[in-house]
C-alpha cells in the first residue's frame, strides 16, 4: 500500500509537470516569443502611423513597429532582458498629443516568453479629482470584483473542509496552478485566453481528482488524523511552490490577451472591460454553484456529508464519491480564480500563496464548512480591503481585513453563517 501511494504521488507530480508543458527544464532556459506590444488611442479612436523603436539597454537595436489601422503595434524581441521602448514624437499625426510630453521612452523588463504591454497615453487626461464619496463608490466596485474572485477560491476550500475536515494549506497552489496553466496555453501554445481558461478548468479539475485519489484518500483510508493531514498540506504547499518557481521562474508575467485595455467610465466608476467581464463570469459561476448545492441530488448529498458524514453514509450516500467530486469542483473553481486573478494582477509563482490568508479569513468569517458563508465572508473581506484605503495606507489594507475578522469572531465565534457546535 505504501509503495502504491508513493507511485501515485509520483504520478501526480509527473502529470503536473506534463500539464505545465515544460518538463524539468527551468523557466530561465526557455526563450522565444518575447515581445512588446501596445495600442494607441486618441479620444476613443485608434491612431495609425505612430512609430515605436525598441533597443536594448546597451543601445543595440531590437526592432521597430508602426501602429496599424486598429492602433496596435508589436515588436518581436531577440530574447528576455531589459529594453528601452521609445515613441517617435515626429510620427504623431496632426492634432494628436501625448498626455505627458516628456514621457516618450520607457525601460521595461521582459521575462522569458512574456508579451509585455507598453502604454503611451495620448490626449488630455480625462481623470477628474474624485470626491470622497466618488472614491468610495470606485473602491466598492473594486472590492466587489476582488471579493468575487476570492469567493471562487474560498467556496472550494470551505467545501473540502466541510466534507473532510481538512484545513488545506495547499489550496493556494491550486490558484497558482490555474493561472500558470492558462498562461502556458495562452502564451506558449498560442490559444486565445478564453479557450485556454476553459481547458485550464478541465485540467485542474482532473488534477484535483488525481490529488485526492493518490494522496488524501490514502491518508483517510489509513485513519490519519486531521492535524497530521494539515501538516502534510503545508509540506505539499511549500513543495509545489518551489516546483512552480523552478518551472515558471520568479518573474511576473501577463497573458497575451486583454493586457492592454482602455478603462470604461460609468459615472464615478472606471474599470477596464476585462474587470467587468471578470465580475460577470465570477457571478455566473457562483450562481451555478449555489444552484447545484440547493437544487441537485449531488448538491444535497454534499451538504449532507458536510453536516454529518457518518449519518450520510448510513443513509446510503457514497461519501468517498462525494468527497472526490468536491475535490474536482474545488480545484476547478480555484483554477478559474487563478485565471481571473492573473488577468487582474498578472501571474507569478506565489500568487495563490499571497491571497491564501485572505481566503482563510473569508472562510472563517463566513462560517467554516459552509459554501454560502465563504461567499459572504469573501465579499466582506474584498470590500473591507479596498474601502479601508480611504483611511489607512494601501500597504496596510490586508491587515485591516484580518482585524475586522478578529472583531466579528469575538462577537460571533462560529462565523456569520456558521452554526454553534453542540458539546455533549
Amino acid at each position: 500500500m505504501r509503495v502504491r501511494a508513493w507511485l501515485g504521488l509520483a504520478a501526480f507530480i509527473g502529470a503536473l509537470a506534463c500539464v505545465l508543458g515544460v518538463g524539468a527544464v527551468p523557466a530561465s532556459a526557455q526563450t522565444g516569443g518575447e515581445r512588446v506590444t501596445g495600442v494607441f488611442r486618441f479620444e476613443g479612436q485608434p491612431v495609425e502611423g505612430i512609430k515605436v523603436t525598441v533597443t536594448t539597454e546597451a543601445g543595440q537595436p531590437a526592432g521597430t513597429a508602426t501602429s496599424d489601422a486598429q492602433g496596435r503595434w508589436t515588436v518581436e524581441l531577440p530574447g528576455p532582458g531589459r529594453y528601452k521602448v521609445e515613441l517617435d514624437k515626429e510620427s504623431l499625426p496632426e492634432g494628436v498629443t501625448l498626455r505627458d510630453p516628456d514621457r516618450t521612452s520607457l525601460i521595461v523588463p521582459v521575462a522569458p516568453q512574456q508579451r509585455r504591454a507598453v502604454l503611451f497615453p495620448l490626449g488630455e487626461s480625462t481623470r477628474k479629482t474624485q470626491s470622497t464619496g466618488e472614491r468610495a463608490i470606485q473602491l466598492t466596485v473594486e472590492g466587489l470584483r476582488f471579493g468575487l474572485i476570492l469567493a471562487l477560491a474560498s467556496i472550494g476550500l470551505s467545501l473540502i473542509f466541510g466534507t473532510t475536515g481538512l484545513t488545506n494549506f495547499a489550496h493556494g497552489e491550486l490558484i497558482t496552478l490555474g493561472g500558470m496553466i492558462a498562461f502556458y496555453f495562452n502564451v506558449t501554445v498560442g490559444m486565445h485566453l478564453i479557450i485556454a481558461a476553459l481547458i485550464t478548468i478541465v485540467v485542474c479539475g482532473a488534477l484535483g481528482w488525481l490529488q485526492d485519489k493518490v494522496l488524501w484518500a490514502q491518508l483517510r483510508r489509513r485513519g490519519t488524523g486531521l492535524i497530521a493531514m494539515m501538516i502534510v498540506s503545508i509540506g505539499l504547499s511549500i513543495f509545489l511552490r518551489y516546483v512552480f518557481l523552478y518551472l515558471f521562474g520568479g518573474e511576473t508575467r501577463s497573458y497575451a490577451d486583454y493586457s492592454t485595455q482602455t478603462s470604461l467610465s460609468l459615472g464615478p466608476v472606471s474599470l477596464a472591460p476585462r474587470d467587468f467581464w471578470s465580475m460577470a463570469i465570477a457571478t455566473i459561476m457562483l450562481l451555478l454553484v449555489g444552484y447545484v448545492l440547493l437544487r441537485t441530488r449531488m448538491g444535497k448529498a454534499t451538504r449532507a456529508v458536510s453536516d454529518n458524514p457518518s449519518l450520510a453514509a448510513a443513509s446510503g450516500i457514497d461519501v468517498e464519491r462525494v468527497i472526490r467530486l468536491v475535490w474536482i469542483s474545488g480545484a476547478a473553481l480555484a483554477a478559474l480564480a487563478g485565471v481571473l486573478l492573473g488577468i487582474a494582477q498578472q501571474i507569478n509563482f506565489q500568487m495563490g500563496f499571497q491571497v491564501l490568508l485572505l481566503i482563510f479569513a473569508a472562510v472563517t468569517l463566513g462560517g467554516l464548512g459552509t459554501a454560502f458563508g465563504a461567499l459572504v465572508g469573501s465579499l466582506i473581506v474584498g470590500l473591507f480591503i479596498q474601502l479601508s484605503t480611504l483611511v489607512i495606507a494601501p500597504e496596510l489594507k490586508s491587515v485591516g481585513a484580518l482585524a475586522i475578522l478578529i472583531v466579528i469572531l469575538l462577537v460571533r465565534p462560529q462565523g456569520i453563517l456558521g452554526r454553534r457546535e453542540r458539546v455533549g
